[in-house]
Order: C-alpha cells, then sequence, then structure tokens
C-alpha cells in the first residue's frame, strides 16, 4: 500500500527526513499532504512554538547546507543560515520533513533519513545493520537511522558521520 506523503518540502526530494512530530501550530496538526514551505514560515514556526523547533530547522539546516557543500553544488546560498531562510524545506529544494510514515516503494532513489531511534524503533522498517550507537543503515532502501535533530543528539561531528555514510550509500 501506497501512502501519500505528509509534511513539508519538494515532491520527489532526494532526501527525505522523518520525524514523529510536528508543529503544534497553524493547521500542521491537520496537514494532510506535501507541500513547500515558503520564506519566513521557519521563522513564524520557531517564534510561536518552543525552542525545539528552532533547533530542529536550525540542525537540519547546517547538515543539509554542509551536506550539498562537499557535493559541490554550484548554487548554495552563502552560509547554512540563509540556507534554512532560502531553501530549507521549500518547494524547490532537494529535501522534505516527512510527518508520515517511509515509503519506500517509490522508484526514485531517495535517501531515507529516520530521526531517532525510538521513532525507529515504532516504525516497520526493513532489516537494519547498527554502524554503531548513533547509526543504522538497510543499504537496499538507502534509509539511515539518525540521532534526533537536536544540538547534543546530531552534533556537528555527527552531522559529518552522518555525511560519509550517506556518500558511501551513494558509491553502491
Amino acid at each position: 500500500m501506497v501512502t501519500n506523503s505528509i509534511g513539508l518540502g519538494a515532491n520527489n526530494a532526494p532526501i527525505k527526513i522523518y520525524i514523529a512530530n510536528r508543529p503544534q501550530l497553524d493547521d500542521y496538526p491537520q496537514l494532510s499532504e506535501l507541500r513547500g514551505l515558503v520564506v519566513g514560515e521557519i521563522t513564524h514556526i520557531a517564534k510561536n512554538t518552543s525552542n525545539h523547533w528552532r533547533k530542529v530547522f536550525n540542525v537540519y539546516a547546517k547538515f543539509l547546507f554542509d551536506w550539498h557543500l562537499r557535493q559541490s553544488r554550484k548554487d548554495l546560498p552563502n552560509t547554512w543560515q540563509e540556507y534554512r531562510e532560502q531553501e530549507l524545506f521549500q518547494t524547490h529544494s532537494l529535501e522534505a520533513l516527512l510527518f508520515s510514515k517511509p515509503n519506500f516503494e517509490s522508484t526514485l532513489k531517495s535517501f531515507h533519513l529516520i530521526a531517532g531511534k525510538t521513532y525507529a524503533a515504532n516504525l516497520n522498517l526493513p532489516p537494519l545493520v547498527w554502524l554503531d550507537s548513533h547509526f543504522a543503515i538497510n543499504e537496499t532502501h538507502k534509509l539511515i537511522v539518525t540521532p534526533y535533530a537536536d544540538y547534543r543528539q546530531l552534533s556537528n561531528e555527527r552531522i559529518s558521520h552522518l555525511i560519509e555514510i550517506m556518500n558511501g550509500l551513494t558509491q553502491k
């Protein structure tokens, strides 16, 4: 059974991040489709919810900016802060933050990143190989269980390790 993607970002995104919760604001709790954020929406969410969402957006902006930088993307903004404001989870971006369960039936070879071990344990995922206490993978589906998007859990060092894992999966 194919489920519709629900969340924020681009259709056919090559990087899909799955998260267990969503902002408790505006229409996000009832959102039933995938739609891109608009400029200023991240600031609105961060300002009107807990500090948690500011951290989530900052950590993912750092990670995705570093990923694109290491992939030698030519049209990348100058800083991760600019990336967050100009591209993160927008319609034209290369990623999606999904509140729906992972869908591996797509023909598009996307990375599937599950935010946190606790969330991963509640999903019916294909078999995983734990690389260490923080990361698990399933090579067939380009699936990676990552630490949750928090400065302490998905630190800059772990972001670098995640990018190395993704590069390894790209080679296969």
